[in-house]
């Protein structure tokens, strides 16, 4: 299944996984949670636990929280998780190019990335 991976301080990078359960718990290091933040049919794949783990923040995801620990994009289908459409692929690399970095002030958590945008966070 053609995937991008997002890693903590990391851009994001294409990877080619089987379609399995197994590796795809093993790509986010843990049970899987999927989520669909985006209009797009994109599916967000992350580690149920991870902030409960204590993953490191990878990135805020606007009106849903911040995601810890490594997460991957995939293709919806009708009934499972496809590969994610090329177009897709170079959407999302444009969207999660720059790693954040959270810092707590009083007004909530702040999510800076490297190319200089802010975003209260919560």
């Amino acid at each position: 299944m053609k995937i991008l991976i997002v890693e903590p301080g990391q851009p994001p990078r294409r990877a080619d996984i089987p379609h399995t359960l197994r590796d795809m718990q093993q790509t986010v290091g843990g049970y899987i949670e999927i989520i669909r933040p985006f209009d797009d049919p994109v599916a967000l794949v992350c580690d149920e636990e991870g902030k409960l783990k204590g993953y490191e923040l990878n990135r805020a995801i606007t009106g849903v929280d911040i995601i810890a620990g490594t997460f991957f994009l995939a293709g919806i289908g009708e009934e499972d998780l496809t590969d994610l459409p090329d177009e897709m692929v170079e959407k999302y690399e444009e969207v999660f190019r720059s790693p954040q970095v959270f810092v707590r002030s009083p007004r909530g958590i702040l999510a800076l990335s490297d190319d200089g945008t802010q975003e209260l966070v919560r």
